[in-house]
């Protein structure tokens, strides 16, 4: 039975409506970050990763294996020996001055516009699984149903503030056409930003082209509304299809994620300075081919960061290596004036256990740390990404937000106010009818619902439940109470006859279900 048969036969519209009046679905602003930033090196060891990055880029060449680029490349005067790509340092710091450092997300609700870059940070659901442990906690292949779910759990979530694109994989929807119904779920169910998939130059098209219907294309000129991510092969590779996909969205002044897939240890050296060093070489020389794309085009400093087991080649999450490695990077974006990315609440545990809170709880923190802009993999991320934990989901999100709160630093609006009771109170007493208590409780200090802060004897006369099954409970209460922020109509008929035109033009070649 599907979450909305739950709801219709357990809930009544006076039972949704309660819930929806007693839960704040707004969406939290941007992060405006006001926590001092932990940076590892001094200046002199920032120049020594730039120059030796830079030393990379001159000798060893980074390999662009696209005939266009290479094509690009020459143009603008680098040089160019079979696929490899040598850059001058000289041109990668004249290209990347072009980047913007700082510009606004816009959403289709203007409500939900975002300030990025600098000090301003938001959080991104994780993407890209293969499997979920759903509301009964099975691990088993998604279906389109469940990634509409993920789409209306992050449209719910005020911490999260984008629908992101393939949270899970739709299997039952061909590979080929995947990702139109991924695009128009994500723009369907939420109004807040989105993602654009980048699985190959053609599918980033048709993403531009659903990003046009729903804006206008002149409004993409001068307004980012989607994101792209675009993955290096570590060591020094890019790809023809990541480069076209890049294209597709540079052209149209669309932002990218220019991310090098780094398993520290199997990829970069053995050593966190110079995985660094070669993660650096490798963002900059993708940054600076969104410049040659077009000058101007709005670019994020981006990797996927994880170090390797020495003892099975598995990667890792949570270590202090990665924590080391995203505030070096933190300093090394800052360096160049550009935003940047890093991945968030990670975990390798296989269920939704102390292992996955202890190392989501590492990473959470580290990024805060080191002043990431765009944190993805933010809610869901278990299993090192094999699949996505509705439980987790929500458990994550209410992380973010308490991470939001703590990165806002001190409030002292009220502070004069607040002093003036303990005069009130005096010596003995207690401060909980206080006017100043009643008037400022609910912000005061945070109040997670997803954990039991009770006496034991209160647990357990409460059946003794544990944040996994609480947390899938409070997931089907919010899929209970979702309402679709509904799409014009026009607009709507539009993107589904573009979908419908773009089926009958693309094979369904690809069987469906498959596993990969």
């Amino acid at each position: 039975m599907s979450v909305e048969a739950v709801g219709k036969s357990r809930r009544g519209r006076g039972a949704r409506k309660t819930a929806r009046q007693t839960r704040d679905f707004k969406m939290l602003p941007g992060l405006k970050r006001k926590m001092p930033l932990t940076e590892l090196m001094d200046q002199e060891q920032v120049e020594r990763i730039d120059n030796a990055s830079m030393h990379i880029l001159e000798n060893v060449g980074v390999h662009f294996r696209d005939e266009v680029a290479l094509e690009d490349w020459k143009k603008v005067g680098a040089k160019v020996v079979g696929e490899t790509v040598y850059l001058d340092r000289g041109l990668v710091r004249e290209l990347i001055k072009t980047i913007p450092e700082t510009f606004t997300y816009h959403a289709r609700n203007p409500a939900n516009n975002l300030p990025f870059g600098k000090d301003n940070a938001v959080f991104v659901p994780m993407t890209g699984a293969p499997f979920l442990r759903d509301l009964n906690d099975v691990r088993r292949n998604p279906m389109m149903e469940d990634l509409n779910n993920f789409h209306k759990l992050a449209h719910m979530l005020p911490a999260l503030h984008s629908s992101a694109h393939h949270i899970v994989e739709p299997y039952d929807h061909p590979i080929s056409q995947r990702h139109l119904h991924i695009t128009y779920s994500s723009i369907k169910h939420s109004d807040k930003m989105f993602m654009g998939m980048t699985t190959s130059p053609k599918n980033a098209e048709d993403v531009m082209d659903m990003c046009a219907i729903l804006f206008g294309e002149e409004f993409l000129e001068d307004h980012p509304v989607v994101t792209g991510n675009c993955n290096g092969n570590s060591p020094l590779v890019w790809d023809e299809t990541m480069l076209g996909a890049m294209r597709a969205f540079c052209k149209r002044k669309q932002p990218v994620l220019c991310s090098p897939f780094v398993l520290g240890g199997a990829n970069t050296p053995a050593s966190v300075a110079p995985s660094v060093a070669q993660l650096n070489a490798e963002a900059l020389s993708a940054l600076a081919y969104t410049q040659v794309i077009r000058k101007g085009a709005p670019a994020i400093y981006g990797h996927y960061l994880s170090t390797v087991s020495m003892k099975s080649g598995a990667p890792m999450a949570g270590t202090p290596e990665i924590s080391m490695m995203n505030m070096m990077i933190g300093q090394m974006a800052r360096y160049y004036g550009v935003p940047w990315r890093s991945s968030n609440t990670l975990g390798g545990a296989k269920t939704f256990d102390a292992q996955a809170g202890y190392e989501s709880a590492t990473t959470l923190m580290a990024l805060q740390m080191a002043g990431t802009n765009y944190m993805w993999h933010s809610a869901g991320w278990n299993e090192a990404g094999m699949h996505c934990s509705m439980a987790k989901f929500v458990v994550d999100a209410e992380q973010c937000a308490m991470a939001y709160r703590m990165a806002e630093g001190i409030r002292w609006d009220d502070f004069d106010e607040a002093v003036a009771a303990v005069g009130d109170v005096g010596p003995g007493g207690h401060y909980l009818g206080h006017p100043h208590t009643l008037e400022n409780f609910q912000r005061a200090f945070f109040m997670p619902e997803l954990f039991d802060n009770n006496s034991i004897e209160q647990w357990q006369a409460e059946g003794s439940v544990e944040v996994n099954e609480r947390a899938l409970q409070y997931t089907r209460d919010l899929l209970n109470t979702y309402e679709e922020p509904k799409l014009d109509e026009g607009i709507n008929e539009a993107l589904l006859d573009y979908i419908a035109r773009r089926e009958r033009e693309i094979p369904a070649a690809d069987a469906l279900n498959q596993d990969y």
